[in-house]
């Protein structure tokens, strides 16, 4: 009888261990298809995310995708950190757009490759309205659980975006040499604009800055404002010139472009009641 004992013994053992090995890889293929599962609802959080919140603005959305438990950079929690920064976002570039240009996602985190429209229209911070319409590139990198979004980080071309808002020169060289030159010479404009003539200046200073960058010897400008407590803006525009020859010919390119766009500035400022302060500057050396 012993041998057929060890004979059964010997046919149940690989029998009994096909049944186990069946088992994990059963086992195994379930945890994989668990996995793939909640990284691709991930990505569908992600991708709603952008279109059906970030491009449709709409904020009321955001805690179905933003956990409770998400920190943001400045300590506060939730989907109304989340919007925090946003809101000035949305204030200065009313059509801001992100285009999804390729979503990556692994274990719980997601990276999104995008570009960002928008057309700068209202005020960001202490640039001065360009009207210009900008693109920039970015990279978003999210962390998820249970479907919600825990922290984020934001990697943007902060360069190209300061270049596209004329904050910095597009040739960066000009910061380093602009005390080179020691014929330089500034010419800088301070005007006070009455509230309800805001939109109308900023339309004429718009023209004549993007008309200037173009004339010889243009080194850089740039714009400061504030706005008084009666809603009146005042406004400084500097304009850096390699000499005071370049500036005297730019000033009279400034007049022809004038004449032919038919433009009376004088008339301009009397009718809106707009007062202008202006003079040719040198830098002061250090004593």
């Amino acid at each position: 009888m012993r041998p057929v004992h060890l004979l059964l013994a010997v046919l149940l053992i690989p029998g009994a261990s096909h049944a186990q090995a069946t088992s994990n890889s059963n086992k195994s293929t379930k945890n994989k298809e668990v996995i793939m599962s909640d990284i691709q609802r991930n990505k569908e959080a992600i991708g709603n995310l952008y279109e059906r919140v970030l491009n449709k603005k709409d904020m009321k959305l955001l805690p179905q995708f933003v956990s409770e438990d998400y920190i943001a950079t400045s300590g506060k929690k939730g989907a109304v950190a989340f919007e925090e920064p946003l809101t000035p976002l949305f204030r200065a570039f009313p059509d801001a757009h992100w285009k999804i240009e390729e979503m990556i996602s692994e274990a719980d985190k997601v990276i999104v490759k995008y570009k960002f429209f928008g057309t700068h229209t209202g005020q960001l911070q202490h640039f001065a309205i360009t009207g210009k319409s900008i693109t920039t590139d970015g990279i978003g990198i999210f962390q998820l659980k249970d479907g919600k979004i825990v922290s984020s980080q934001v990697h943007t071309d902060r360069l190209g975006f300061l270049q596209q808002l004329e904050a910095l020169p597009t040739d960066l060289t000009l910061l380093s040499n602009r005390k080179a030159g020691k014929d330089q010479v500034q010419f800088i404009d301070k005007f006070f604009i009455p509230a309800a003539a805001k939109q109308a200046f900023y339309e004429r200073m718009h023209i004549n800055r993007d008309f200037i960058k173009k004339l010889p010897g243009f080194i850089e400008d740039a714009a400061y404002e504030y706005t008084d407590n009666d809603g009146n803006l005042i406004c400084v525009t500097v304009a850096l010139w390699e000499n005071r020859e370049a500036l005297n010919k730019a000033r009279e390119a400034v007049q022809a472009e004038y004449k032919k766009q038919g433009f009376d500035a004088a008339e301009m400022f009397q009718r809106l009641n707009i007062k202008a302060d202006r003079g040719i500057y040198t830098e002061v050396e250090e004593r």
